[in-house]
């Protein structure tokens, strides 16, 4: 997925309204999602990685980015989820928005292949890709995913889960979502959450200290 366009590091604003909204409905979702996130994450960097092209067009999620929450860059999205609730087809816990995590703390210098730029860069390309699969497709937490790569690069291998740290829960305004962890990982334990389950992937990566980072620097757990 690295054909997406690179967004553009800029103050934090309000997205544009989707169509079957109002401009006044948006901005209160936009607010209440905020607090909602950070009630979670702690406090969300004021800076925001813009899509040249919205993703309600087509284009590449806006990247949001939180630093306050575990060691490392915390990574969410807020373009899942209509104001009224609706988006992604509702798994057993419901609808939601996307997190990610990298053990690179925010560094962005445009331009350059820092290790926080290209991690942040693949991680929007998930995004964006889980984004528009998750109207189609039912994602349910353990499961795995692969994202096809390009001709000069394989595939992305994914094992989601629901993240709700410390049992704190993902709220916008009265209404109930969750937050659905999109985390990275080598083929290899892929096949072995396909055959064996992702609970019991997911408690060999945490027993590692990997966990939920999609940072790959580091050995297969099996």
């Amino acid at each position: 997925m690295r054909n997406f366009l690179k967004n553009l590091f800029s103050k934090k604003t309000e997205p544009k309204p989707a169509s079957d909204f109002s401009e006044e409905e948006f901005e209160k979702d936009y607010e209440l999602k905020s607090q909602g996130l950070e009630e979670v994450l702690g406090k969300m960097h004021n800076m925001v990685g813009h899509a040249i092209i919205p993703f309600s067009v087509g284009g590449a999620v806006d990247m949001y980015y939180f630093r306050n929450h575990i060691p490392g860059c915390g990574f969410a999205t807020m373009e899942l989820l209509d104001p009224d609730g609706s988006g992604p087809l509702p798994n057993r816990f419901g609808t939601y928005e996307l997190v990610a995590f990298s053990k690179h703390d925010y560094n962005p210098d445009e331009g350059t292949e820092t290790s926080f730029n290209l991690i942040e860069r693949r991680i929007c390309g998930i995004f964006t890709t889980i984004g528009f699969f998750s109207r189609q497709a039912l994602l349910n937490p353990r499961e795995t995913c692969e994202i096809p790569g390009d001709e000069d690069e394989g595939g992305k291998c994914l094992v989601f889960d629901f993240y709700e740290p410390d049992g704190i829960k993902f709220k916008v305004g009265d209404r109930r979502h969750h937050l659905l962890l999109c985390m990275e990982i080598f083929r290899s334990e892929m096949e072995f959450a396909q055959m064996h389950g992702g609970e019991e992937l997911l408690g060999k990566l945490k027993a590692a200290d990997h966990y939920p980072y999609s940072d790959l620097d580091r050995a297969p757990v099996v």
